[in-house]
């Protein structure tokens, strides 16, 4: 099978096609945005990340700069006065909740994370301190692990700035997500490294959150567990060179079924970062290309052979006979997250640089 990569930072069209003057569209029809679907935190959030790391690549031009600041606009209204936020906003700009879930709250805070330690103006990044540190009380409370890890890769950014009023703060913080995945891999035996009795959705972030807080932390069996832990994940989705995320047709419960499809863009995505955590801690080249390997997965190497993107977007999905052809914003941004990741991790590696 040939896989035709996609050189350099990848195309905004299709997300600027899904982008208007409030947000970011949750879906499409095809190409075609699905006004209906309204907006939510999740996407906004990951967008924002997007518009910031392509910016910090390529300068601060249009239409990066309108992507940030819409989006950053967008999370400044989702936030409640109590620092958490809404997620679902309908196309009539109405929140349809009280307050958003979980894993919205923990994207909010990867993505403020993000803004305070590379938005290029400094009243973006005053904004999202302030904003962060409305959100910081709430993280304690989070029940549940994707949101921790999610929020955790935001603190990574931000601890990296080693803020004299925000450190200390910011390291409680990181080990205390470093516990709560370090106690939820504990509780099983060598036949199952994983953290949870069933891998869902976005499963490679959990690996890759422990690996980088630990790297912030120096902690050296947070990275060693992270690195075994994303050896099982790649034992249960790596298949002769080919990635084969979990589906999300009933998930891979532990001595149960593994479901193959329906595989979906945000695993790739999540796998590519992992992967190049592994390898930035490491310097291991079979951390490199395993990255590759999960990033061809949107070019066709796939248990299908289906090209997923197209014009800048990415399809929803791989089913068993067929592809999902309508392009919504969770697998576009997916798609981008991955292919800038691939793209700077190249050229920090021409340049010499692991960071």
């Amino acid at each position: 099978m040939t896989v035709a990569r996609q050189n350099g930072l990848p195309s905004l069209s299709h997300i600027m096609q899904l982008t208007d003057d409030c947000g970011v569209i949750q879906h499409a029809t095809y190409d075609v945005p699905n006004r209906e679907t309204g907006y939510c935190v999740d996407d906004v959030a990951r967008a924002f990340i997007v518009a910031l790391r392509m910016m910090a690549a390529d300068g601060m031009q249009w239409p990066l700069r309108t992507l940030a600041l819409r989006s950053l606009s967008f999370l400044l209204h989702a936030q409640r006065e109590d620092g958490r936020f809404h997620n679902f906003m309908g196309y009539d700009r109405r929140w349809l909740d009280d307050v958003g879930s979980e894993d919205a709250f923990g994207r909010a805070v990867w993505a403020l994370g993000w803004g305070l330690a590379a938005s290029p103006e400094r009243g973006w990044r005053r904004l999202c301190a302030d904003m962060l540190r409305r959100a910081l009380p709430h993280i304690e409370g989070v029940k549940h692990l994707r949101p921790l890890a999610y929020a955790a890769l935001g603190l990574v950014q931000t601890a990296s700035l080693r803020l004299p009023d925000a450190e200390s703060e910011l390291q409680r913080l990181l080990t205390f997500v470093m516990d709560r995945l370090l106690a939820a891999r504990s509780r099983y035996d060598s036949q199952w490294r994983w953290f949870e009795t069933t891998m869902t959705y976005d499963n490679a972030r959990l690996p890759e959150a422990l690996i980088r807080v630990g790297a912030t932390l120096k902690n050296q069996r947070a990275i060693e567990v992270g690195l075994d832990t994303l050896a099982f994940l790649e034992s249960v989705t790596m298949e002769g060179g080919v990635f084969v995320p979990v589906g999300n047709e009933g998930w891979y419960t532990r001595d149960g079924h593994r479901a193959v499809y329906a595989q979906q863009p945000i695993e790739a995505a999540a796998m590519v970062e992992a992967e190049l955590a592994a390898y930035e801690v490491t310097g291991l080249e079979q951390y490199q290309q395993r990255a590759g390997v999960a990033y061809d997965w949107f070019f066709g190497h796939n248990t299908n052979g289906a090209v997923m993107v197209q014009g800048g977007g990415c399809r929803d999905g791989l089913e068993k006979d067929y592809v999902n052809r309508n392009m919504g914003a969770e697998s576009t941004l997916s798609y981008l997250m991955a292919a800038i990741a691939m793209a700077t991790q190249t050229v920090a590696e021409q340049r010499g640089v692991r960071s």
